[in-house]
């Protein structure tokens, strides 16, 4: 089997790279990473190394590049099938392709004014125009999901898929930003909280350098 290797922003604060670690955490492979500090002078020329959108996350599996999280996560469901990282039911399956794909490109106020940042506490701050419609959002979507589809474990489909990995990062903003969930949302935060490969990236995204720009 070809080196996984996967490269990676600041974890404190890269939510875009957060989402294929949880994923290819989840396969059980071995894999290495390499992580470039966000906003730093060489940022963009030690990315360009890697990644020929100069954005992380990469993938690479070998000889083969895979840059942008979405490409990456559909790749390692076709790899790794065992690992099941898409339910195996075709209507949930449907869904949860929808429900990955509206966090991949939509929520702007919500990325806008509650950054990543996982070692801060910021009760009240973030509410400008839009998030509050946001955040009801991600909410009626975990309900939903939770609602038709989560019998048989605590996350949006029953077991762990992209699409909890997807919205791991919400909830990390949710707790930044200390947002009241309601019963269903708060139970299913916890949940993802409580996943290993979040809490050993939560631990060294803590200890990692703080960085100005994003403080």
């Amino acid at each position: 089997m070809p080196q996984l290797t996967l490269i990676i922003g600041s974890k404190n604060y890269s939510s875009w790279s957060l989402r294929p670690y949880l994923a290819l955490a989840h396969t059980g492979q071995p894999f290495q990473e390499v992580v470039v500090q966000l906003a730093q002078p060489d940022t963009d020329e030690t990315i360009a190394r890697y990644s020929p959108s100069r954005r992380v996350p990469v993938l690479q599996h070998g000889d083969l590049t895979v840059w942008d999280s979405l490409a990456i996560c559909e790749y390692l469901a076709e790899t790794f099938p065992e690992a099941q990282l898409w339910p195996e039911d075709k209507a949930a399956r449907a869904v949860a392709r929808a429900v990955t794909a509206e966090m991949h490109s939509s929520f702007a106020a919500l990325r806008q004014h509650m950054s990543m940042n996982l070692r801060a506490r910021k009760p009240g701050k973030g509410r400008e125009p839009g998030v509050a419609e946001d955040i009801a959002r991600v909410q009626a979507i975990w309900n939903d999901c939770r609602g038709r589809f989560g019998q048989g474990g605590p996350f949006l489909f029953g077991r762990f898929s992209i699409a909890d990995a997807f919205y791991a990062p919400v909830v990390t903003r949710f707790v930044t930003y200390e947002v009241e969930l309601d019963a269903v949302s708060a139970a299913y935060r916890d949940a993802v909280l409580a996943l290993p490969a979040l809490q050993k990236w939560t631990e060294e995204g803590r200890q990692g350098p703080s960085i100005a720009r994003y403080e």
